[in-house]
């Protein structure tokens, strides 16, 4: 985290203030960040999935919030491609939502040529479906703008996981026009806001119903009043209580904090990170020179996300495998944990965003000495 966020974080330590209150300012800034109608501070990404889940489950239902997980007796299944599907999918299960999986991933299975496509989850619509989840990426099929499409027909909402694109900035606001109902950001990663936070954003109703079973909820119906920009209570005939995504709160520092980082993000201030971050690289390439491994700097060219380091062993010359290599360099002194992604063809990968002049060189020592330099 950047110096003015960690400041933020520990100003707001020192100060009091309603959460409700909190995250509905918070609300405004991220909603003006994403160009959405609002949004809400989450205890990271998946945390988000989870509320945004849980707010498509029950809506403003008092009855529903108080079910959940259980979901039986209402519309409660998620639409989702089978070749999306991860660990990650879990936060959306954790709120009570059956997933039914579309379409098949031809490619990858080597039997054909064919991806997912937007009739399968038309196809899939039915009686018991209660909204899409969609993980975004720059590749995904089919594309979102067709899944909405479909969904919307139907009067259906799209909930995308969008936790690990961003860079480019521009993300935050192009995949939400795109017209899905709900997008999850992570808070950490590039906007390098405290990791265990991460950003909802979308329909006004929706962050509405994900903050009311987030939020801390012993209050009595007289003495409870939110924003109503916020939280409308005239839907309500009571308060609720507390909801399935209480063990979820946010503390006052972590959502100052994502709000300082957000803005930092957002106005360009990591702008010269990626010419940084490269230097930060050669140091290491040049560390290593003469080791038997091929160093690769890789850059995706648009001018904001970070490079990649590719360090690709010569197992044979070294006599250990690259698994091994990395099991070394977690277990040594101080412990370095690079990137486990390409273990398996014999790479390592070392993603900058944590290096500084210290660690740098201190890493670039530890992999010579790995690899018998």
């Amino acid at each position: 985290m950047p110096e003015e966020v960690l400041k933020a974080f520990n100003e707001a330590a020192g100060a009091a203030v309603p959460l409700e209150q909190l995250q509905a300012a918070a609300s405004k800034k991220i909603a003006e960040a994403t160009e959405t109608e609002a949004g809400l501070v989450t205890a990271g990404a998946a945390s988000a999935l989870t509320l945004g889940t849980a707010a498509i489950l029950t809506g403003y239902d008092l009855s529903k919030m108080e079910r959940l997980p259980h979901s039986e007796g209402f519309p409660n299944e998620f639409i989702m491609a089978r070749e999306q599907r991860s660990g990650y999918d879990h936060a959306v299960r954790a709120a009570g939502a059956r997933l039914v999986e579309v379409g098949f991933n031809e490619i990858v299975s080597n039997a054909g040529v064919r991806r997912t496509e937007a009739w399968e989850y038309e196809a899939a619509f039915g009686p018991d479906t209660a909204g899409i989840l969609y993980v975004y990426g720059s590749t995904s099929r089919p594309p979102l703008e067709e899944v909405v499409d479909a969904a919307h027909r139907r009067g259906l909402p799209v909930l995308v996981d969008a936790a690990g694109e961003l860079p480019p900035r521009g993300n935050l606001k192009s995949i939400p026009a795109m017209g899905a109902d709900l997008v999850a950001f992570s808070g950490g990663k590039s906007i390098r806001g405290p990791q265990s936070t991460g950003v909802l954003c979308g329909r006004r109703d929706l962050i509405s119903a994900s903050a009311l079973q987030l939020l801390d909820m012993d209050d009595h119906l007289e003495l409870w009043d939110p924003p109503a920009e916020f939280i409308d209570k005239t839907k309500f005939s009571g308060i609720p209580r507390h909801g399935i995504g209480r063990g979820f709160k946010v503390s006052k520092e972590e959502i100052i904090a994502l709000l300082v980082a957000l803005r930092l993000f957002t106005s360009g201030a990591y702008d010269d990170a990626p010419a940084k971050a490269r230097a930060l690289l050669e140091r290491i390439v040049e560390k290593i020179s003469g080791c038997p491994a091929q160093c690769d700097i890789a850059d995706k060219g648009d001018g904001e996300s970070l490079p990649l380091l590719e360090i690709t062993i010569d197992e044979a010359a070294v006599g250990r495998t690259a698994i091994e290599v990395c099991r070394n360099l977690r277990q040594g002194e101080p412990p370095i944990y690079v990137s486990h992604s390409g273990l398996r063809e014999g790479k390592l990968r070392v993603n900058p965003l944590h290096l500084n002049d210290s660690n740098t060189e201190t890493l670039g020592e530890r992999i010579r000495q790995e690899l018998g330099g």
